[in-house]
């Protein structure tokens, strides 16, 4: 259960105890105002109208004597209870008590009819209008006693009464229903609002990004909200972002192709005009547009390879391979090119390293790596590769580490993290005196960018460093078994 369920709970119960407290308000003012237009000496609740039904059924019977009895074992009881009384029609007490006018008087203005088949209800008054078996008239109520609690609780009477000219009755049926139902449309429309606004601020982001709009964000409008929908915020400001980061790669890299094709075309044209306005050249016209043809099938092919990778990683685990046999393989075909530029390659690491994957893709992306490496060494220096194998990784499983170092000039440290973007081609650091500045921005920049892309390809990691000592050491992280 989401951080969503617990706001709905408490919108619920909130809505509960605010139709509640608005229930007991209604009651409280409407019983107040009645109050204060009639106030009334006359005892009112449950318990008095009790003891006026028990007289009143009583009288109905023609026991006589029995109410006698029973109100003087009342009185008894308690001293509140003496103020019951049972009255004629001449306004005479059956115990000979003397009534006060103004209390009879309200009695008989509050009075309600008795019968046995029908019964007031008791919120609302405890005076009783009885007639005994003889047709004689009596009056049952009782008088408000403010030292007992139970009996002192002046109420408005019964519909249409009159008290002191005054007129009452109980509070509307619909009261209650009508708090309850207005507690839970303001508690609805808060909750609707709260809800409403981030799923209108959504609609219109989703619409500026369908426009083209893609620096649009949504987190920074969500204020302080913390629950699924700030989180789905959070999510949509994370997907425009990588979405105007592809998107921006994409114009950028189609630049970059087109730039990088326009080259070799430029020269394959000033070749065949050569070729036509000097015949006697048309050899070595042919070598130069043989070579610029050869360069311009190595730049689509490393562009394939590289729109294969950004389209999507090989897909599956890949096969069973030994980590080390590629390697060496690589090894062995880069150490030719090493030794004709009077290069050497050093490796010192394991016998073997078994794990899934993908054995073309790891075999460009070392093979990119260690001819870089290679083409930027000085001559008469060594390019140092070493392979070691980490106890666990940040996920928590085994990692091969392939470490590439070479004693070039290296890169400025803002461009460290560039160098692996296609087609950037970073300026050394310093002039080495060996002659290798000359080659220092030579080739397509798409070898690196292919090798992070297949190494990221097989969940693993690839970044550079200079040395102290001076250089660029290029490492791969790749998750074994």
């Amino acid at each position: 259960m989401g951080r969503l369920f617990w706001k709905f709970f408490f919108a619920f119960w909130c809505a509960l105890l605010l139709a509640g407290l608005g229930v007991w308000l209604g009651l409280t003012l409407y019983g107040r105002t009645a109050r204060d237009a009639a106030p009334s000496a006359l005892a009112t609740g449950p318990r008095a109208s009790f003891m006026a039904d028990t007289l009143a059924d009583l009288l109905t019977r023609g026991e006589v004597d029995a109410v006698v009895g029973v109100l003087q074992a009342w009185a008894s009881l308690h001293p509140a209870l003496q103020w019951t009384y049972v009255v004629d029609a001449r306004g005479e007490d059956l115990l000979g008590r003397q009534v006060p006018d103004m209390l009879l008087a309200q009695a008989r203005g509050t009075a309600l009819p008795f019968s046995q088949e029908s019964r007031p209800e008791p919120w609302f008054s405890a005076v009783r209008e009885v007639y005994d078996p003889g047709g004689a008239l009596h009056l049952v109520f009782t008088a408000a006693d403010p030292q007992f609690e139970g009996l002192a609780r002046p109420l408005p009477g019964p519909p249409g009464a009159v008290s002191n000219g005054v007129p009452m009755g109980p509070p509307p049926r619909f009261l209650p229903l009508a708090t309850g139902l207005l507690a839970s449309l303001v508690a609805s429309a808060l909750l609707a609002w709260h809800f409403a606004k981030p799923v209108r601020l959504l609609r219109w982001a989703l619409g500026a990004v369908a426009a083209g709009r893609l620096d649009t964000r949504v987190q920074p409008l969500m204020g302080n909200r913390r629950d699924e929908i700030a989180d789905l915020s959070r999510d949509f400001d994370r997907m425009t972002e990588e979405l105007q980061h592809h998107i921006a790669a994409q114009r950028r890299l189609l630049h970059d192709v087109s730039h990088e094709l326009r080259s070799p075309l430029a020269r394959l044209q000033a070749a065949i005009g050569l070729a036509r306005q000097d015949p006697a050249k048309m050899s070595t016209t042919l070598d130069r547009i043989e070579r610029e043809g050869q360069r311009l099938d190595r730049l689509v092919g490393e562009i394939l390879t590289l729109a294969r990778l950004e389209s999507g990683p090989e897909r599956g685990p890949g096969e069973p391979l030994d980590l080390v046999e590629v390697l060496n393989y690589v090894l062995a075909d880069v150490h030719f090119e090493a030794q004709a530029a009077e290069k050497t390659l050093n490796f010192s690491g394991m016998e073997a390293c078994a794990m899934q994957g993908h054995g073309e893709l790891l075999h460009r992306a070392l093979e990119n790596i260690l001819r870089n490496a290679v083409h930027h060494t000085p001559r008469g220096t060594a390019v140092q590769v070493c392979m070691a194998l980490e106890a666990a990784g940040p996920s928590g499983g085994r990692q091969a580490t392939i470490t590439v170092c070479d004693a070039g000039p290296g890169v400025h440290p803002e461009e460290l993290e560039a160098i692996f973007s296609p087609f950037h081609r970073a300026a050394p650091l310093a002039l080495s005196a060996s002659g290798a500045s000359g080659e220092a921005r030579s080739g397509f920049g798409l070898g690196l960018a292919i090798a992070r892309r297949a190494v990221e390809a097989h969940r693993g990691t690839v970044y550079a460093r200079n040395r102290e000592e001076g250089g660029l050491c290029v490492e791969v992280r790749l998750p074994v078994a």
